[in-house]
């Protein structure tokens, strides 16, 4: 410790603060900090970092007060020990402090919380108050839009690919979008180690305004499809790289509340999404579902600019150049994991549906998935740094949680994109209907969301939510089986409500329990490996059940239509939903049962991986959650 004396009475600057200047001059030059710093010295809470409190040092008592100090220290030292102790407990440097001339040692006199004492800070990193709400903000306005852009596809693909003339390729709309952003998720993860959060979040958020902006302009199907490539890959970037921020900055014990509020944006931006999909669509065009997003994106990108700092992610480590973090980045693992996981999707969803399942480039598909998948197994167990741990997906409960996650968001996904398909091609409703049909479901997920983080705050315990989430979507899922036409319209929309109460209990408290089982040195690639498996999920609930829908379709359409004009109704069908309203009978009836018993064949297989889910999630033993400070 050193001290200045400024003429009215001394201060104290600590190692810390005097071993980095450059820093320190570099923040306060910046206007969040020049903000929240200029509030008096009194208001410990909007520091960055407290430093030790000390009170001013005067000469005239000094050696009364030292020696009625050592007394007391002499008198009751263990006493004096314990309370040294339970000073600080978030962070032990500060509660450590040995005594001095400037700074005595606080005797068993002082009360057990001295008012002049700076509480432990409630942002990690250096952050201060304002500018991490400001950061917040950010991140959440770039989750909204990238949930609104992932789930626009659920109620306007029917209008899009009908635009196009190629409705049996409806799942690469959303297939596409989500591979990009799954593929490349885990390596933004381990980049930003090395890195920092802050180039990879605003490139992120660049490259999803251009390929939204991409989107609106698409002359063709396969521009589109494109397009909708370069969106995932800008989405999954911020929305990864976002969440790894707030576990950078907040700490456990206070993460639930702030995870509540990422719940309700996530829910909000896919709820309206879904819902305005194709009242958009129908309206203004599909088109301006895109435009509308690139003004609110080029705002964030500037804003993030500016408020997020330089250093988060790689605070006090050695500085490193692109090139450099390239060398120690495990590139085979990252290129095998995107080559299997885009060979099997490719497979999945050209076979038996654009093309036979005995075509050539189905058949090399699934080869190369065969080959690269066990591959990428076999680097990971050998790199030093993998991509994806594999702990985390073979040991109890990281395994448990993350694989019961896959499974929640596959589900899910496949009821969000093909309940749109069973309204208006079985029940004949309106894009725009179908939309906001779901609009309720989706905010009871939301509510769900929020409810668990707050409650998970409340009573420390991380099971609970997570158990009650796979009970609920076991429910949900197999009360889709009863649906039938003629019931009352409300009905169709209550169905829904279970299975996603369920998503809005499990996947906040996965993240949770997921966390508080990691150290923070692994948050950002246990938070990166959580979320490619729940993009995964995401992937393979559109492709899957795209491959079932499709492949049962067909079958039923051929085995139920009868006539004339069989095999001309079965092509216009598969090309476009609108066309099922249009049709004359009895062919109408036909394609309805067709696409009545295909989709119920989609409902048993979510309701089996359902139970699935359920019975990975039974023998999970959590930690409690340590009180807040």
């Amino acid at each position: 410790m050193a001290t200045l004396n400024s003429g009215t009475g001394p201060t104290t600057i600590s190692a810390r603060q005097r071993q980095q200047p450059e820093e320190m001059e570099v923040a306060l030059a910046q206007s969040f900090d020049s903000f929240s710093r200029s509030v008096p010295g009194t208001m410990p809470f909007l520091e960055a970092e407290p430093a030790p409190i000390v009170l001013p040092h005067d000469p005239a008592t000094a050696t009364t007060t030292d020696a009625a100090t050592d007394r007391a220290n002499d008198d009751d030292g263990e006493r004096s020990l314990s309370s040294r102790q339970q000073r600080n407990h978030h962070d032990r440097k500060y509660a450590e402090e040995e005594p001095s001339e400037t700074c005595p040692l606080l005797n068993d006199t002082a009360p057990e919380q001295p008012a002049d004492e700076a509480p432990p800070p409630p942002f990690l990193n250096g952050v201060s108050p304002v500018r991490f709400w400001f950061i917040f903000a950010q991140v959440l306005g770039s989750l909204f839009i990238g949930c609104f852009d992932s789930t626009i596809m659920a109620s306007s693909h029917p209008v899009i690919t009908s635009h196009f003339g190629a409705a049996h390729s409806a799942s690469w709309l959303s297939t596409t979008f989500l591979l990009a952003s799954t593929a490349f998720q885990p390596l933004l993860g381990r980049l930003s180690d090395s890195l920092g959060r802050k180039p990879l979040f605003i490139g992120g958020v660049g490259l999803l305004a251009l390929g939204t902006a991409w989107c609106g302009l698409a002359p063709s199907l396969g521009s589109f499809i494109a397009a909708r490539a370069l969106c995932g890959l800008g989405a999954g970037g911020s929305i990864a790289l976002g969440s790894i921020m707030i576990s950078d900055l907040v700490p456990i014990e206070r993460r639930g509340s702030f995870q509540s509020l990422i719940n309700a944006m996530w829910g909000a931006g896919s709820a309206i999404g879904a819902a305005a999909g194709g009242w958009l669509a129908e309206t203004v065009g599909w088109r301006w579902e895109f435009g509308i997003q690139v003004p609110l994106l080029v705002l964030i990108f500037g804003a993030s600019f500016v408020a997020i700092p330089d250093d988060i992610g790689i605070r006090g480590k050695p500085a490193k150049t692109a090139l450099q973090a390239l060398r120690e980045f495990d590139l085979k693992g990252s290129g095998l994991l995107t080559a299997s996981t885009t060979a099997f999707i490719l497979g999945l969803n050209l076979g038996g549906n654009i093309l036979p399942w005995s075509h050539p480039i189905v058949i090399a598909s699934i080869a190369v998935f065969a080959v690269a998948f066990p591959t990428f197994l076999w680097v990971e167990s050998r790199a030093a740094k993998p991509i994806m741990p594999l702990h985390l997906i073979t040991t109890m409960p990281h395994a448990n949680l993350i694989l019961g996650n896959f499974i929640a968001s596959l589900i899910i996904n496949a009821i969000l994109f093909n309940m749109p398909l069973y309204f208006q091609a079985v029940l004949l409703t309106s894009a725009t209907t179908s939309g906001l049909r779901l609009v309720l479901p989706s905010v009871a997920s939301s509510v769900a969301g929020v409810s668990t983080g707050f409650l998970i705050t409340y009573t420390r315990r991380l099971k609970w939510p997570l158990l009650l989430g796979t009970g609920l979507a076991t429910a949900g899922n197999m009360g889709l089986l009863l649906l039938r036409r003629g019931l009352a319209a409300p009905l169709y929309v209550l169905a829904l409500i279970p299975g996603s109460l369920g998503t809005g209990f499990q996947f906040p408290g996965t993240v949770m329990a997921v966390l508080a089982s990691s150290p923070q040195s692994d948050q950002a690639v246990v938070t990166s490996t959580l979320l490619l498996w729940r993009s995964l999920g995401s992937v393979l609930g559109v492709a899957t059940s795209s491959l079932v829908v499709q492949n049962a379709l067909l079958h039923y359409l051929q085995r139920i239509v009868s006539g004339a004009r069989r095999d001309e109704v079965i092509v216009a069908v598969r090309r476009s939903v609108e066309v099922v309203a249009k049709l004359e009978e009895p062919y109408r009836e036909q394609v309805i049962q067709s696409y009545e018993a295909t989709l119920r064949l989609t409902f048993m297989f979510t309701s089996g991986l359902a139970l699935v889910s359920f019975f990975l999630i039974v023998p999970v033993k959590l930690i409690r959650l340590p009180a807040r400070k």
